[in-house]
């Protein structure tokens, strides 16, 4: 597929918010926990206790991101400091956290929801004559389980998560790693759709891959970079990759 001036064999995408909807399916299942688990008695809301969690798992997540904490103590305490905030001793709520992490991942693998236009980017990809690889930081407990109760596995050739060499986006390392896992080590030929502007686009331009700012929920401003085209709406993407893949031809 040529894109952007450069002959594009592997187009890497995102995982969570890019192709599957992480938004609606954590909030499912930290739903799904809030009744199993009786929670109600801390918290008087499911939606107050997801948001709870939502608001603690996202700082740890930054902090994880960037090498600042372990994948073990962000499991820990995503769980544990909401429960302490709900009332828990902090003994009380590390025997939970523990219990709770193995529970909530079941849950989040069971759920389906899609971003909308996944397929149709995924198909167009595909239609173009490009390998799809998944590039994730997500936990591989778990992103396979995804990937597969979503209906994606036979769209995809490759998944590579930071576990794999416990390195996260945005480390250029992760990024050599994919290439050299599928033998393509020339940068050129590598594209990166995803979400998050600080992981996914600032790593693959360090990287020397070309990239497309997926800026879902308009959170961000645009990514300022020769090497990044910015979209709100992955159909916007369909046309970037040539006129055999436009949507009304994938129909």
């Amino acid at each position: 597929m040529t894109y952007d001036g450069c002959d594009i064999k592997w187009a890497w995408v995102d995982l969570d918010d890019t192709l599957i909807d992480f938004t609606v399916n954590a909030r499912r299942a930290l739903t799904r926990l809030y009744r199993t688990e009786n929670l109600d008695r801390l918290f008087e809301s499911a939606d107050e206790w997801a948001e709870c969690y939502e608001r603690h798992n996202k700082s740890l997540w930054s902090e994880y991101n960037v090498g600042k904490i372990s994948r073990d103590y962000l499991r820990m305490e995503r769980f544990m400091r909401p429960l302490v905030e709900g009332g828990l001793t902090t003994d009380e709520a590390e025997k939970l956290s523990s219990i709770f992490d193995v529970t909530y991942l079941d849950f989040l693998a069971e759920e389906k929801q899609l971003v909308p236009g996944a397929l149709d980017l995924l198909n167009a990809l595909r239609n173009a004559g490009c390998k799809i690889g998944i590039l994730s930081n997500g936990f591989k407990e778990v992103q396979h389980r995804k990937i597969a109760s979503a209906g994606l596995d036979g769209l995809i050739d490759v998944t590579i998560l930071s576990d794999d060499i416990n390195v996260n986006k945005p480390d250029i390392r992760l990024y050599e790693h994919a290439m050299t896992t599928v033998a393509d080590t020339d940068a050129s030929h590598h594209l990166m759709i995803g979400d998050n502007p600080t992981t996914d686009i600032a790593g693959a331009i360090n990287a020397g891959w070309k990239a497309i700012y997926f800026n879902r929920f308009d959170n961000e401003a645009c990514y300022p970079h020769v090497n990044c085209k910015n979209v709100h709406n992955l159909s916007d993407i369909l046309p970037m990759l040539g006129p055999a893949t436009t949507l009304s031809q994938l129909k």
